[in-house]
């Protein structure tokens, strides 16, 4: 007996937008760390946090699927303009970090639907307990010296 699968659920526009910037901030965070691990090689915390990145793609990458969105290309070829120094990378980071939390409650305050909800959650969790603290402690290591 063949199995009928859901029709998929409507969406509202908030949500639609919220998941296409939040899947778009999350390859560009990956993009910047990426670029920063070719320049300085497997460091840390960009080497965890770049994977951790790539995560939060496939859970958001899902949602689209459950909610029948179309997924956007990558954009091609974005060129990534490195600071001097991996100090300095830290910096940005700590602060692309900030902004992904921002991006996060901004959309926590316009999405009704719990499965996004849920994962932006998760989401913004990661990046205010994890991302930013491990960026923040980089910096930190730099003050030390």
């Amino acid at each position: 007996m063949k199995q009928e699968s859901n029709p998929p659920r409507k969406l509202s526009d908030s949500a639609r937008n919220a998941l296409l910037e939040a899947l778009e901030d999350e390859r560009a965070a990956e993009s910047l760390y990426a670029a920063v691990i070719e320049r300085h090689g497997p460091v840390r915390p960009f080497v965890n946090i770049i994977e951790s990145e790539r995560r939060h793609q496939k859970r958001l990458l899902s949602l689209f699927e459950q909610f029948d969105v179309p997924v956007p290309p990558k954009a091609a070829g974005r060129s990534i303009e490195l600071a001097d120094s991996l100090e300095e990378e830290c910096r940005r980071a700590v602060s692309a970090e900030r902004e992904n939390v921002r991006m996060y409650d901004r959309f926590l305050a316009d999405i009704e639907e719990p499965d996004i909800l849920d994962a932006f959650r998760d989401l913004r969790r990661a990046s205010s307990e994890n991302h930013l603290q491990a960026f923040e402690r980089c910096v930190g290591r730099y003050q030390e010296r």
